[in-house]
């Protein structure tokens, strides 16, 4: 990762906004519309800011076609307004065989996917799953695990503590805390919790290798199908209880479920941990202004949320029919990325969007999506997150960079963008 300009590490913007006029996009001018496709933009001048080209492609290529890396050309669409109505309108398609990754490392095949892995399936299927999971993820039911959030988050903290500075935030807090709230909804047993933690750790490391990550994928898919397996017939309150005394699933839908969401919740929220606490830290006038307004967290969150946007790559949908978006015709069968975090960052919707400004109202940002695949798990999300940025700032030791911001590695191949390790150090020391 090169290194930001000057003032990048003083709380201030980490560079200057690139001017009004068009662009140059991997060589190619944006305003030329029968440019070739181009791959996604990937590279970013600062860690805290989506690639410049995306402000570009708002003004100028709002609908841009896309390269992809199996060869295929598709479309990229990074305005507001058309994100949002390629989320929600029925002629676009999020079916896993039809769909394809704008970046290598992401490529998978375009398999059917398995039973109960309802995030790649369109309706009836996906209307089927996620009503069966919605009752898990209403807000009551959300509000009830709070006390056993603020527990973990405590304990966490406490461990923070005991490994003293310098420390990983990732390693200790941000990974730990989604781990075991999952364990929580999940209702995996206490004696099995830290085993479960080992791997999905492994499965997400930056150390692990591919066969050590697969390991792990594997064991916890074989531990989940167990663990459903046993929950039949025990009366229990757990997601996998629920589901599993309902009947209307077989058990290889249950576990897949089970897996679902794991995958979707575990490494979205430890990022937005990690990544909210170092922005925080490198902006420290809303960080004070955090720390002084315990009214302001719900607010706060949510403009970390817009402002960082994690899911880095956007949503890939593949249009059914010729669609019109934009003035441009998308083929039938051409595959369409949705970019969020270049919504989140449109001017026509969001005032002075590349300022991190905590009191800003966000309320229709697209952090998790939008329309019927919008993240089923967002209030649980949220709940971690405000009691996680909350205890990190307001009960913990007063926290700060071990080293110079642009020595923290981020995460720049992953779906869910963020920092791999989070140095923090506190007291009168280095």
């Amino acid at each position: 990762m090169s290194p930001p300009p000057s003032g990048a590490g003083d709380g201030t913007s980490c560079a200057p906004r690139p001017p009004s006029g068009p662009l140059p996009i991997k060589g190619r001018d944006v305003t030329d519309a029968s440019s070739h496709p181009a791959p996604l933009p990937r590279a970013r001048r600062c860690p805290l800011d989506p690639p410049e080209e995306y402000a570009a492609l708002r003004r100028t290529d709002p609908v841009s076609r896309l390269a992809f890396p199996d060869g295929s050309a598709g479309w990229l669409v990074t305005r507001y307004d058309d994100v949002r109505t390629v989320l929600t309108d029925p002629r676009f398609s999020a079916r896993g065989d039809l769909v394809t990754s704008p970046v290598a490392s992401q490529l998978r095949r375009r398999d059917a996917p398995a039973p109960g892995m309802f995030a790649r399936m369109d309706p009836p299927d996906h209307t089927r799953y996620r009503r069966l999971l919605a009752r898990h993820f209403h807000v009551r039911r959300v509000r009830a695990l709070v006390p056993a959030i603020e527990r973990i988050v405590a304990d966490r903290l406490d461990a923070l503590r005991r490994a003293g500075p310098p420390a990983d935030l990732v390693e200790i807090f941000a990974l730990p805390v989604p781990t075991l709230v999952i364990c929580e909804l999940l209702g995996v047993p206490y004696e099995d919790r830290a085993a479960f933690q080992s791997w999905t750790a492994s499965m997400v490391s930056v150390d692990s290798t591919r066969e050590e990550s697969d390991a792990a994928v594997a064991a916890l898919a074989g531990y989940v199908r167990s663990l459903v397996v046993a929950k039949r017939g025990v009366p229990a309150h757990d997601l996998l209880a629920d589901l599993a005394a309902d009947g209307e699933l077989t058990d290889e839908e249950t576990a897949n479920i089970g897996l679902s969401v794991l995958v979707a919740g575990h490494e979205t929220t430890a990022n937005m941990l990690s990544l909210g606490a170092f922005a925080l830290l490198r902006h420290p006038e809303e960080l004070a202004a955090f720390r002084a307004d315990p009214g302001l967290t719900e607010q706060a969150v949510e403009e970390l949320l817009r402002y960082l946007t994690i899911p880095q790559f956007g949503r890939e949908r593949a249009a059914l029919e010729d669609v019109v978006l934009g003035g441009r015709t998308l083929a039938a069968g051409e595959v369409v990325v949705a970019s969020l975090l270049s919504a989140n960052r449109d001017p026509g919707r969001f005032d002075d969007p590349d300022t991190l400004d905590l009191r800003r109202p966000s309320a229709g940002h697209l952090a998790f999506g939008h329309g019927i695949h919008q993240c089923i798990g967002q209030q649980l999300a949220r709940e971690q997150l405000r009691a996680g940025l909350r205890a990190l700032f307001t009960q913990g030791p007063t926290l700060r960079l071990a080293v110079p911001p642009e020595e923290v590695p981020m995460c720049e191949d992953s779906l869910n963008y963020g920092v791999r390790r989070l140095p923090v150090t506190w007291g009168t020391g280095r």
